[in-house]
């Protein structure tokens, strides 16, 4: 009965440990490929940042490629968690709707303009050409997160507190109000924009949106 309990305990710590190490080689290899780009990016390098051996990256990986898919893959995961995490507060239909807008909007911005969004963008720009179907798994979540955003507007829309026939729509024109300042004061993704030059957008960006959409009697 001992053995048994003991040999089930190592069999989750193994599992874990592959999992660890798992996410510390694609932390390495986006670390990697955006510091030195694809092609100079090597798998000894990622192996050395992971502190893994070469061989547990292709062990886990097969190749260089699919690492950088894989990469891509997680990142993007990631950041539709934070997304949707954002766009959910608009659950919440009491209180000032102007300023639970904007707070939607800063946090949006926030995830926008943080550190790893702006290389992952950059990286995409740099090896796009070389990986088309890397847009596809970067523009799934842009995708999801304007539907998530759309539905929530909708509910608004039927709770009186939004005059909106087009809740897809609205939500691309929300979102294009939040990215186009921020790809412009970013400098496209090269340099860090200060929260209070985002609070400025998410501000504008819902006056903006409420002048189109508001209720009449707002």
């Amino acid at each position: 009965m001992t053995d048994a309990v003991t040999l089930t305990g190592k069999g989750l710590t193994r599992g874990r440990g592959r999992i660890d190490k798992r996410r510390a080689i694609l932390d390495a290899a986006f670390g990697v490929f955006a510091r030195e780009g694809y092609a100079q990016a090597g798998v000894d390098a990622i192996a050395a940042e992971a502190r893994v051996a070469k061989a547990t990256v292709y062990n886990h990986f097969g190749d260089k490629e699919t690492l950088l898919r894989e990469t891509f893959a997680a990142l993007a995961g990631s950041a539709l968690e934070q997304n949707l995490a954002v766009v959910e507060r608009l659950a919440d239909q009491g209180g000032d709707l102007r300023a639970l807008l904007e707070d939607v909007a800063f946090r949006l911005l926030q995830c926008y303009c943080d550190d790893r969004s702006r290389a992952l963008r950059r990286l995409l720009s740099a090896e796009i050409t070389h990986f088309p179907d890397l847009l596809d798994t970067v523009q799934g979540v842009s995708d999801r997160v304007t539907e998530a955003l759309a539905d929530r507007l909708a509910r608004l829309a039927l709770a009186g507190r939004l005059n909106i026939t087009d809740p897809l729509m609205a939500a691309e024109q929300f979102s294009a109000l939040l990215a186009g300042p921020a790809d412009k004061r970013s400098r496209l993704d090269t340099q860090t924009v200060p929260d209070s030059e985002l609070r400025a957008v998410a501000r504008a960006a819902v006056a903006t949106f409420l002048k189109a959409f508001a209720p009449a009697s707002t």
